[in-house]
């Protein structure tokens, strides 16, 4: 499971203060907290806590990159934003994320291949976000096709089918595991399967519960990452047991202390 860290991000409280005042204790904490918990990636946005997005996008990669040696994921669907945050990166990095519309993806595909960076593409164009399998694959398919186009490696292609609420739409998640499913056949390698974990459970009275049992049952049709709440213990060691019982990991008594290193 290609776990992707959420907590970063401008809209939360100290993370905001903390870009407001240039203070990097908080941020400090939380890159450590979340690599130690077993983070891939740590995802990073700066939301509406300044004036200045880009110097801020930069300010924070700076600080993480300073503390940690975990990769970067630039969460902005700001082209300019993104191109300031991968001028400071020194690692592996991702970026979340392009829409599914040609416009779109001729911009971030030779970007993400400049940086040799991994890149979430969302089943989402003009037109908005499709309700239904077919209208979603669909657009998967023209990611993978602008993806061959542009000589760009599938294998850090992550297509992100868009996860609703459970609380707007109860249907969706059954749609989620047949995409997984169909997503993995389109190409090989195939893309990975990414959702944004925690839009699943938003606005819940049982948010832990419904999002621990969403991914352990997306884990067993191939979803293979997420952005998501990594100092949720529970979370993460449901993820690594659902890899286990899928036979993805060798079982041992320290499965879960092994699988975080």
């Amino acid at each position: 499971m290609i776990s992707i860290g959420e907590r970063i991000n401008g809209m939360f409280k100290d993370v905001r203060e903390a870009i407001k005042n240039k203070d990097p204790k908080a941020v400090q904490e939380l890159a450590i907290k979340q690599t130690e918990a077993g983070a891939s990636f740590l995802d990073v946005n700066v939301g509406t806590a300044t004036a200045d997005p880009a110097g801020a996008m930069k300010w924070l990669i700076e600080v993480i990159q300073d503390t940690v040696k975990t990769p970067i994921a630039i969460d902005s669907q700001k082209f300019d934003i993104v191109k300031a945050g991968l001028s400071v990166i020194k690692n592996e990095v991702l970026i979340n994320s392009s829409k599914g519309d040609p416009e779109e993806l001729d911009k971030y595909m030779p970007l993400a291949k400049e940086y040799n960076a991994s890149l979430i593409c969302l089943t989402m164009d003009k037109c908005g976000i499709p309700q239904d399998v077919e209208r979603r694959m669909e657009i998967a398919m023209k990611i993978v096709e602008k993806a061959v186009e542009h000589e760009y490696e599938l294998s850090k292609v992550y297509i992100d089918p868009v996860l609703f609420p459970i609380n707007v739409d109860q249907k969706q998640p059954a749609l989620m595991f047949d995409i997984f499913n169909q997503i993995k056949m389109i190409s090989d390698p195939p893309p990975h399967r990414n959702v944004g974990l925690s839009n699943f459970s938003q606005g819940t009275k049982e948010k832990r519960l419904l999002a621990r049992i969403f991914l352990t049952m997306g884990i067993s049709y191939g979803l293979d990452a997420a952005v998501m709440d990594v100092l949720d213990k529970d979370l993460m060691d449901a993820a690594i047991t659902a890899e286990i019982i899928m036979n993805q990991h060798v079982y041992s008594d320290s499965y879960l202390t092994a699988c975080r290193k």
